[in-house]
C-alpha cells in the first residue's frame, strides 16, 4: 500500500475517483479503469523542457515529468506514444526516491520550476512527488500543467500546493470532445476545474527577478484545422466568464501524427487564415496578455520520447 505524504487530499486509489471519469476501481488490484494507470509512478520522460512559454521556460527551462496514460484519449495527441491507454506505450517505472533523485539533479543544474504534465490521473503520486522534495529542503514553482479534464473539488484541495496552473482548455463543444477525444462532458467538467483555478489566482501572474513565473494561471488553447469556431466559442467563454485580462497562450502548434492520417481536417496542417480568423477574434475580445505563435512552430514540437530528451 502506497504511504499518504499529503492528508489534504484522500487517498482514492482504492475506489478511484480522482478525475471526471469516477472509475471507483482499485488501482493496486489487475482491474483498472479508463486511464490503465495503477498505483505506481510511470513516466516517459523527466527532463528540463525549454519549448514551454518564456515565463515558464526561462533559460534553463522547467523540470517537467512527464506521467504515462492518459484521462483523455485525443486522436491528435503529439505525446501519444506515451498517453495512449490501448497498445504498446513508452514508459518507465520509477519509486519515488528515484525520481525525486533526477528532479534534485536538474534543480540543480538550474530549473527553478517542475512541471507536472497530464497528472490528472497521478494526483496522488504528484503530491508524494511534492512532499519529497519539499522534505529535501527545496522549494521550486511547482506547474500543473493538465489537459483541463479535472474536478474541481481536486483543483480545491490543491489550492496553496500548486503555484502555477497550466491548464489545455480545448474544447466549448461538448459532441466535438466525445468526437475528437473520447471525452464526455469536457465543456462542463474544463469550465468547472479552470474556474476554480481563476478563482485562487485571478488574472495576474506574479514575476521573479528574473522574469520568470513564481504563480499564477496561464491557460492553453490549441486551435485545430477545421474547427475554428470550436476555437472562438473557448476564448469567448474565458473573456465572458473569467477575464480578457487572463494570459493566454494561444497555439499553433498542431501537426498530424501517423494516428489521424485519414482523419478530415486533423490529417493535415493549420492554414494560415485559420489561426489569423481565432487571432483576430482573440484581439475583439481585448485579450492583450499572453502568447501567440509562429507557423512554423509545428516544426519544434515532434518529441521523440525514445530519446533521453524528447524535444532536442
Amino acid at each position: 500500500m502506497m504511504k499518504k505524504f499529503n492528508n489534504k487530499l484522500p487517498d482514492p486509489l482504492l475506489e478511484c475517483t480522482t478525475c471526471p471519469r469516477n472509475c471507483r476501481v482499485n488501482r493496486s488490484s489487475s482491474k483498472l479503469g479508463f486511464c490503465k494507470t495503477g498505483v505506481k509512478i510511470t513516466t516517459g520522460s523527466i527532463c528540463a523542457h525549454r519549448g514551454e512559454e518564456p515565463v515558464i521556460s526561462g533559460v534553463h527551462g522547467i523540470c517537467n515529468i512527464f506521467f504515462t496514460h492518459c484521462n483523455m484519449q485525443c486522436l491528435y495527441c503529439q505525446n501519444y506514444d506515451i498517453s495512449r491507454n490501448t497498445g504498446a506505450i513508452i514508459e518507465n517505472e520509477i519509486s519515488l526516491e528515484e525520481l525525486v533523485d533526477k528532479i534534485e539533479a536538474l534543480l540543480e543544474q538550474g530549473c527553478k520550476s517542475v512541471g507536472f504534465v497530464s497528472p490528472s490521473h497521478y494526483v496522488v503520486q504528484m503530491l508524494q512527488i511534492i512532499d519529497e522534495v519539499k522534505r529535501r529542503g527545496y522549494k521550486p514553482v511547482f506547474v500543473y500543467n493538465t489537459n483541463g479534464y479535472d474536478k474541481k473539488e481536486t483543483i480545491e484541495k490543491l489550492e496553496g500546493i500548486i503555484d502555477v496552473y497550466l491548464p489545455d482548455f480545448k474544447y466549448m463543444d461538448e459532441q466535438l470532445g466525445r468526437q475528437l477525444s473520447d471525452t464526455p462532458n469536457y465543456p462542463k467538467f474544463a469550465s468547472a476545474a479552470i474556474g476554480e483555478m481563476y478563482r485562487q489566482k485571478g488574472a495576474e501572474i506574479a514575476l521573479d527577478d528574473e522574469g520568470l513565473i513564481t504563480s499564477g494561471l496561464i491557460i492553453r488553447h490549441l486551435v485545430l484545422p477545421g474547427y475554428t469556431e470550436n476555437s472562438i466559442s473557448v476564448l469567448k467563454y474565458i473573456a465572458e466568464n473569467f477575464s480578457n485580462k487572463c494570459y493566454i497562450s494561444l497555439m499553433s502548434q498542431y501537426y498530424p501524427t501517423p494516428r489521424v492520417i485519414n482523419e478530415p481536417f486533423l490529417n493535415r496542417r493549420l492554414k494560415p487564415r485559420e489561426y489569423d480568423e481565432v487571432l483576430d477574434e482573440f484581439e475583439k475580445l481585448g485579450f492583450e496578455n499572453g502568447w501567440v505563435q509562429h507557423m512554423e512552430s509545428a516544426d519544434n514540437y515532434q518529441p521523440d520520447f525514445l530519446r533521453e530528451h524528447p524535444f532536442e
